[in-house]
């Protein structure tokens, strides 16, 4: 168990709004700016000025089209619909900002290893080393529709896939070029020396990439590996490739369940448990006193719409709940989209019973996480409590409305946090990447698959 400041990323979308359903609708709401470069670029400076260890972008390259057979409540309510692509603001953002880091989703399903390893090496060197990728399998039949696919793979296919995938990418970031590959030697009119750079011969069952990683080493060589999986499926694979895994959360005592599953999982992988850091995803609504917090949430909760929130657990899931009675319990079914999502509200707590209309007022404010609501003083006491009882090493903070959160957390709650050591003070200065800001001077990954590749 941990005693150490919490990591803090906020958490977000390249979309008006992202899992608390009617987010848009709060008046303070800035999410229809979202397609304005000056609000990302303001968002990192604010962000770094308050010292968060980064900003995660969620991602999704489908739409939300389950619930009642139709797209028209996702639409209605903007649930991660319309929605950019978050690697193309992430440079921008770091030209403004020297620490923070930036997590970006990008799905292996729907991209191949080789221009995926090349996106992320561009991205690595413009931000100077921080950045990391959130790796995701989709969980979308309508990405599978519109992407060529037709129907969507089976949830463990998809992952037998993955597998093989990360053995493609860490072999062009790890081992087609050499460190000293690139000689500038203007006397022998040499920029790179041919010896030194090397094609990775792949030839698999689902990839052939037979050649030469395109670009130069960047600075962490392989971006800082995030990733969610919380099936059994997911969890193999992320013991063996994350080096930050997210959970969704509901109470520290279940969560804690979750995180022990995957520090059981990492030591099995024959890796070092604490090597994977454990983020818990979160919502806190902070007020001056516990009344003012709660009427802010009060005010939320009339925002939410219900056919919205259920649209987001019907996309997420594949399981349409429109015709099904509101106080219906849910049962654990298999599916082939987020198990993750399906076994939270169904087989988390072994005690409770979700009905419909109860995952629907849970998930509305802050999707799959815990709200935190409160003064500074009763949030500073529940962060405490999800770090010691979760045995969390940070938070993916997520929002009730765009921006105006963030800014309520920064001017009321961190100052309590920082005073309580929950959250540091400064950044570590010597920390230049996103993975030495979790791990110290750690630039390399000693008993990681990818550390592996670039010894051999």
């Amino acid at each position: 168990m941990s005693n150490q400041p919490l990591k803090l990323f906020a958490f977000d979308v390249c979309a008006p709004a992202h899992l608390t359903a009617g987010s848009w609708r709060d008046a303070a709401d800035q999410g229809f700016r979202y397609t304005d470069l000056a609000y990302w670029t303001d968002t990192a400076k604010m962000l770094e000025e308050a010292r968060f260890d980064g900003i995660f972008f969620a991602d999704t390259v489908g739409y939300h089209d389950v619930y009642a057979g139709s797209p028209d409540a996702a639409m209605r309510d903007a649930a991660q619909f319309p929605i950019n692509d978050p690697s193309l603001v992430v440079s921008a953002m770091a030209a403004h900002t020297r620490h923070l880091g930036f997590g970006v989703t990008a799905s292996l399903t729907y991209e191949q290893p080789y221009a995926l390893a090349r996106k992320f090496s561009t991205l690595d060197h413009l931000t100077a080393g921080r950045v990391g990728w959130n790796i995701v399998t989709s969980y979308n039949e309508s990405a599978a529709r519109n992407l060529g696919l037709g129907t969507q793979i089976p949830h463990d296919k998809r992952y037998d896939m993955a597998d093989e995938y990360m053995e493609v990418v860490y072999k062009l970031w790890e081992s087609s070029w050499q460190d000293d590959a690139v000689v500038r030697d203007a006397a022998s009119a040499t920029y790179i020396e041919p010896s030194r750079i090397h094609p990775i011969g792949h030839k698999g069952t689902y990839f052939d990439v037979p050649g030469l990683h395109l670009c130069e080493p960047s600075p962490q060589r392989t971006p800082m590996l995030f990733q969610a999986g919380a099936s059994s499926r997911g969890m193999r694979f992320a013991a063996h490739n994350a080096e930050a895994v997210f959970v969704n959360t509901m109470t520290p005592e279940t969560t804690r369940r979750s995180v022990d599953k995957v520090r059981t999982a990492v030591a099995e992988a024959g890796r070092d448990p604490r090597s994977v850091k454990v983020l818990a995803l979160m919502t806190v609504i902070v007020g001056r006193t516990d009344a003012e917090a709660q009427a802010k949430y009060e005010e939320h909760v009339r925002n939410v719409s219900y056919d919205g929130a259920l649209a987001r657990f019907a996309g997420w899931t594949g399981i349409d709940l429109s015709g099904v009675d509101p106080d219906t319990p849910l049962e654990y079914v298999e599916v082939d989209g987020s198990r993750s999502m399906v076994e939270m509200f169904s087989k988390a707590d072994p005690d409770r019973k979700w009905t419909t209309r109860q995952i629907a007022e849970f998930i509305g404010i802050g999707g799959s996480g815990a709200v935190v609501v409160g003064s500074p003083q009763t949030v500073a006491a529940e962060l405490r409590k999800w770090r010691d009882t979760a045995d969390i090493d940070g938070i993916n903070l997520s929002y009730t409305t765009k921006g105006g959160s963030w800014q309520e957390f920064i001017e009321l709650a961190q100052p309590v946090l920082r005073a309580e050591g929950l959250l540091p003070e400064a950044y570590d200065t010597n920390a230049a990447t996103l993975r030495e800001t979790f791990y110290g001077s750690r630039l390399t990954l000693p008993d990681h698959p990818a550390s592996a590749v670039r010894r051999a």
